[in-house]
């Protein structure tokens, strides 16, 4: 419990500044679309309040529980759209979705800069074993201790999320990418087959069932990149 205590806040620090990083995104690029509904909703921000404000269950309630009886945080929030602008424009659309996993990227690859730089000023270094809250170690105790926590849990979950957004299937972010590998009407056709809230479903209880196997990979990967050479496996 008193470690809950210490690691608590920061990963709802982390979680919170992921989450409102995917969801901006999600509107700046509707907005760059021609879609001005989460615009005018006031979710082109990074203040995280308008995100929470439109789903507080999904960005207070859920991701506290979740860490409390599992350790990590999963949540989720929403940017609002126009499915009239999807319909007119699906590929416009497809880029719309790909922008919040690819914030999450960007968080990703701003989390190793920090590793590296860490490591050049002898705050980190790369430990023997590695886990999702631990992907850099610390030199000493007190702040390095803190900012290598930190890196670790925005590193491994903007990965995480990343990864699982970009499963093609609905209702996740990656279903409605695959509209940019289809023509216009097609990429249509496909997106009004996947608005089905039964398909919906069904792609939730499959990403949750492949999601291990896909993400185990993508992190190995991910860690190699990290530390050229380690060969983790």
């Amino acid at each position: 419990m008193p470690e809950n205590l210490v690691m608590g806040p920061m990963w709802y620090v982390v979680f919170l500044l992921s989450l409102t990083c995917h969801e901006a995104a999600h509107a700046l690029a509707a907005k760059w679309g021609g879609d001005l509904t989460a615009f005018h909703a006031g979710q082109v921000t990074l203040n995280p309040l308008p995100h929470i404000q439109r789903e507080p269950f999904g960005t207070i309630v859920v991701p506290i529980l979740s860490f409390l009886l599992s350790g990590w945080m999963i949540g989720w929030a929403s940017a609002p759209y126009d499915p009239s602008w999807q319909q007119r424009y699906p590929r416009r659309a497809a880029w719309m979705a790909l922008a919040g996993p690819v914030a999450n990227f960007i968080l990703v690859v701003l989390a190793a800069l920090a590793i590296w730089i860490g490591i050049g000023a002898d705050f980190f270094h790369r430990p023997e074993a590695i886990n999702f809250t631990k992907v850099v170690a610390p030199n000493a105790q007190g702040l390095p201790h803190a900012l290598a926590t930190f890196f670790s849990i925005l590193f491994s979950l903007n990965l995480l999320l990343a990864t699982f957004n970009l499963l093609p299937v609905p209702p996740l972010d990656g279903n409605t990418v695959v509209g940019l590998f289809l023509s216009e009407k097609a990429a249509l056709k496909f997106a009004e087959l996947s608005h089905n809230q039964a398909f919906s479903l069904i792609g939730l209880l499959a990403a949750w069932k492949i999601f291990d196997v896909v993400f185990r990979p993508v992190f190995l990967v991910a860690l190699n990149l990290l530390y050229p050479g380690a060969n983790y496996q």
